[in-house]
């Protein structure tokens, strides 16, 4: 029984603590789903603090996970555990059989379940979390209160700091069908012999006042006293369905501009702002000498939104960022880049590099190489992320050992 608590024990801190990281490298992407359920439900004047629950779900998960993880606090841990568990596993049945949003957000964007698979998930993990919380007495208590209570208090900053960082930059770690490196227009291919969607048809027709269901195959076509009312379309079985999808840009005449973007034979930099309303004004504005620098023959410059032509009217008057606006798909705007705005550079369909607005590159330093000073901004970027990770982590490690076993004296 004790390798069996050890096994569920360390089986939910991992669990736990990967749904928490994945949700808090991406924070505006959690947010964004936890609208799209607030929307659902009619529960809409939650929608502003969207990301204020992101970040408490992200930081909840890691918490407990490392917990458990651990063996710190295992009474207040198992009882989190359990309660949580409980509370979404009523959750992900009620949105299995409702499927008010298709895919569940449990794992951000790292794996994507439908709702009836998440239910299932939760059902099996279920079993562990039982076991566990059964036996939550049973668990040694190896340190001083005090120490454990520390020691979560010092990752919980660190999971906080994580979150910010990516919150006010853009994810470490990019799940997104939109990462470095895609070729676009082969992320929309359909590759032959994939499955379709399938349809399946349902005629209505009424006789004596009762109305029946018919399909295809068994209408009541040779009998002429029932008469037709409606007939639906329902899809039946998901077919496959290509990373990118609804990719589609257009020029405020309503012209279609994706295939100029797409291939065009210079670097292309799109300038991305889901909501120009919400968007931060400065970064817009900052991108005014990005777009002058283009016009003059070194790159295309395309600004991109799904304000309606109103607000942009309303945005353009008061802020006059000197270049125009091209519509496109608000979700596909999301899931470009977690930035309002970003900016994205494509070379012939194939992501280049993105960028939040608050690092965008300088025209002047763009002028002898675009190519190179985005390679060499990516390098620079993941050496620093990478050597801030490697302190972090070791002075993490110092001070939970410091903690644990020379701070507080360890229980007999």
């Amino acid at each position: 029984m004790r390798a069996l608590r050890f096994i569920c024990r360390i089986l939910l801190g991992l669990v736990f603590i990967f749904s928490g990281f994945v949700k808090g490298i991406d924070p505006m992407g959690s947010a964004i789903k936890f609208s799209e359920y607030f929307s659902a439900f009619h529960l809409g004047f939650l929608g502003n603090f969207s990301l204020l629950f992101s970040v408490l779900l992200a930081s909840a998960e890691f918490i407990i996970g490392i917990a458990l993880l651990l063996g710190l606090r295992m009474k207040i841990a198992s009882w989190a555990v359990f309660l949580f568990m409980s509370f979404f596993t009523i959750l992900t049945l009620i949105l299995a059989l409702t499927n008010p949003v298709s895919d569940c957000g449990c794992f951000g964007d790292a794996i994507k379940l439908t709702n009836g698979q998440t239910f299932l998930k939760n059902v099996v993990l279920m079993v562990p979390v039982m076991m566990v919380f059964l036996s939550r007495n049973k668990f040694p208590v190896r340190y001083k209160p005090f120490g454990e209570w520390v020691t979560l208090g010092i990752l919980y900053i660190g999971i906080l700091l994580v979150i910010r960082y990516c919150y006010f930059y853009l994810p470490v770690i990019d799940f997104l069908p939109y990462r470095t490196g895609t070729n676009i227009p082969r992320a929309m291919e359909i590759p032959e012999g994939a499955p379709q969607d399938e349809y399946e048809t349902i005629l209505y027709y009424q006789k004596d006042g009762v109305t029946k269901e018919f399909t295809l195959e068994n209408y009541p076509w040779q009998d002429s006293t029932w008469k037709w009312v409606d007939t639906k379309t329902i899809l039946i079985k998901k077919g496959y369905e290509p990373p990118i999808h609804d990719f589609r840009f257009t020029d405020p005449d309503g012209n279609d501009i994706t295939d100029r973007i797409l291939y065009d034979t210079k670097y292309v930099f799109l300038l991305i702002s889901p909501n120009v309303q919400k968007a931060n004004v400065a970064g817009i504005l900052k991108a005014k000498a990005l777009a002058d620098f283009c016009n003059g023959g070194n790159c295309s410059f395309y600004a991109l939104t799904a304000s309606p032509i109103s607000e942009i009217r309303q945005f353009t008057e008061k802020n006059n960022p000197g270049f125009p606006f091209y519509h496109a798909d608000e979700t596909t705007l999301q899931t470009m880049i977690r930035s309002n705005p970003g900016l994205m550079l494509i070379k012939d369909g194939t992501i280049v590099a993105k960028w939040s607005y608050r690092e965008f590159p300088e025209a002047e330093r763009l002028k002898n190489d675009i190519l190179g000073y985005a390679v060499t901004y990516y390098r620079e970027k993941r050496e620093s992320l990478t050597k801030t990770i490697l302190i972090l982590t070791l002075l993490l490690t110092l001070a939970v050992i410091k903690i644990l076993q020379l701070n507080f004296d360890r229980r007999d």
